[in-house]
């Protein structure tokens, strides 16, 4: 079965003392990601309970749409500075057919 759309869900919690600086790298993938080609969404939200913790909420076109989110040169920037700033859960998902 093919999906149409493929969502990326990342966790990620600011190492004591980056929250800013991870805060401040989110916003400004922002606009790179969703100016991408088979972006649909991307959102940043922040965990009120748990101070530094971020998830993204993406959405794309499909699979060939996330490999050109990961092999864009900001996302490789990103990939590149988070370790220093946070540890990261990612999860590539497609949905799952609801009758």
């Amino acid at each position: 079965m093919t999906h149409s759309t493929s969502k990326i869900t990342a966790i990620l919690t600011a190492h004591p003392g980056k929250d800013a600086d991870l805060n401040g790298l989110l916003v400004e993938m922002a606009p790179h990601c969703r100016a991408e080609p088979g972006n649909l969404r991307w959102d940043i939200w922040r965990d009120p309970t748990h101070e530094g913790r971020y998830v993204l909420d993406e959405l794309y076109r499909g699979a060939a749409a996330v490999e050109a989110h990961r092999a864009s040169p900001h996302y490789r920037a990103y990939l590149a500075k988070v370790p220093e700033l946070a540890d990261r859960t990612a999860f590539v998902l497609e949905a799952v057919d609801v009758a």
